[in-house]
């Protein structure tokens, strides 16, 4: 997993409430355990006619907001069911990090396990960042400081301190399980002296 210690980035305004995870990656599309290739399917409703058409100025095929790391969302991002393919599509889009007033809690921590910052600031600060991305104005984000900067404006918002330490390390649970491996190689040789039966 990419480590994530800061980015500067314009981003797309996308401030619409209620988002679920079938609006971010529909059912249908849930064919593959792979973490890649969900990025074209994403906010399909968003970017697509009931044609398969796509739908002329949305924000996520335009030239405006193209490369973009940052997604300004709106309130209750990421709710509905808990499918981890949410975070695999917008990570495949090239997010890096999501800043909304809130997020559902599954979504925010399945974002974690892949490589996602996501970033609870009030809606007024939301709304203003919304009217940045909209100029294009480079937005900073910065985990170690927990710090979002753009102009004269600057948010501190808070995270939690493990979640914080597994994304600046670039770890997912497994990988942050597996930095103690010596002292699991020792319990296990300690634990086979102790009771060799178990392990015949």
């Amino acid at each position: 997993m990419e480590k994530f210690t800061k980015i500067s980035s314009i981003a797309t305004p996308f401030p619409r409430v209620n988002v679920d995870t079938d609006i971010i990656i529909p059912a249908k599309h849930l064919k593959s355990i792979k973490r890649t290739g969900f990025g074209q399917f994403a906010f399909e409703s968003v970017r697509f006619d009931a044609d398969g058409n796509r739908i002329e100025g949305n924000v996520f095929d335009g030239e405006r907001y193209k490369g973009a790391q940052i997604l300004i969302a709106g309130d209750n991002f990421g709710c509905g069911s808990s499918r981890e393919h949410a975070p695999w599509a917008i990570a495949d889009m090239g997010y890096r990090c999501i800043i909304a007033p809130t997020f559902a809690d599954i979504f925010a921590g399945n974002c974690v396990k892949n490589g996602i910052l996501t970033v609870e600031l009030p809606q007024d600060a939301v709304d203003a960042l919304v009217l940045a991305a909209e100029g294009g104005q480079v937005i900073n984000v910065d985990l170690e400081e927990q710090v979002v900067v753009c102009g004269n404006a600057r948010y501190e918002f808070d995270y939690n301190s493990e979640q914080k330490e597994m994304l600046m390390q670039g770890l997912d649970e497994i990988g942050q399980t597996l930095t103690a491996k010596a002292a699991i190689s020792n319990f296990e040789a300690r634990q086979q002296r102790m009771t060799p039966w178990l392990y015949r």
